[in-house]
């Protein structure tokens, strides 16, 4: 869907992407297990969970002048995990 909006919207000088955040520290994952959470840790390289912010600032980034040559894009937010170990 992303790369197909991007095509269509590209002749409107209109970019499209898509943020696939991983783990990320908010109310819902705070409510998983200790363990759970332990075991999801071990499989991100980085060693923690994401911010909020570090959703927010993606966002901020793409919505931004210096992602104008970005577009059709899924971009993983997910500590590393997406490159696996």
């Amino acid at each position: 869907m992303t790369r197909t909006l991007a095509l269509e919207y590209a002749r409107s000088n209109i970019t499209v992407n898509c943020i696939a955040p991983g783990f990320i520290d908010t109310p819902m994952t705070a409510a998983i297990p200790e363990k759970i959470k332990e075991a999801a840790l071990e499989r991100i390289p980085l060693g923690r969970m994401g911010r909020p912010e570090d959703v927010a600032d993606l966002h901020l980034f793409l919505a931004s002048d210096e992602a104008n040559y970005i577009t059709g894009q899924v971009i993983f937010l997910d500590g590393g995990v997406s490159i696996g170990i």
